[in-house]
């Protein structure tokens, strides 16, 4: 999935396997210290893994703090539903459980699909918001679009 040039089209290089399984197991040590984390997603009736999803805390260095929102999945799973309901989960589980008042995603300013289910969750975003990525270099990765959802909001 990570050495997919469409999946990572909008995450910037491909990743070599030992680099993808490198972040795997920071993903589960991450998973064991917080008690959150990724979340491997599958297909309910087959097991078959089709990519992650879950929570994580915003990167040093950005504009803004908080716990974003996220998912990765491959292009098989694509189009079906599964980013939806793997983040609807993801909210359920950062305001029910973890008792957020708030959670975050970001993308790169072109990525329509994850911008179109971030909408599709209930999330909004002001353009105000929207920031260059400073681990980025300059091109059409770095402008980044924050959309944002607080506890309690209903979809």
């Amino acid at each position: 999935m990570n050495a997919d040039p469409e999946v990572r089209e909008h995450l910037g290089d491909l990743l070599t396997r030992e680099q993808s399984d490198a972040s795997v197991a920071r993903f589960q040590a991450e998973f064991d210290q917080r008690g959150y984390g990724w979340w491997a997603v599958e297909v309910q009736a087959t097991g078959e893994f089709i990519g992650f999803a879950g929570l994580d805390q915003v990167d040093d260095g950005m504009p803004f703090t908080g716990v974003e929102i996220g998912w990765r999945l491959a292009r098989s799973a694509w189009g079906r539903g599964y980013a939806t309901e793997a983040a609807r989960a993801g909210l359920a589980f950062g305001f029910e459980t973890l008792e957020l008042p708030e959670i975050l995603a970001v993308t790169t300013a072109a990525n329509l699909r994850s911008r179109a289910v971030m909408r599709r969750i209930g999330m909004t975003r002001d353009p105000a918001d929207d920031f260059d990525d400073p681990t980025v270099p300059e091109g059409p990765l770095r402008r980044n679009v924050l959309y944002r959802i607080a506890r309690g909001v209903r979809v």
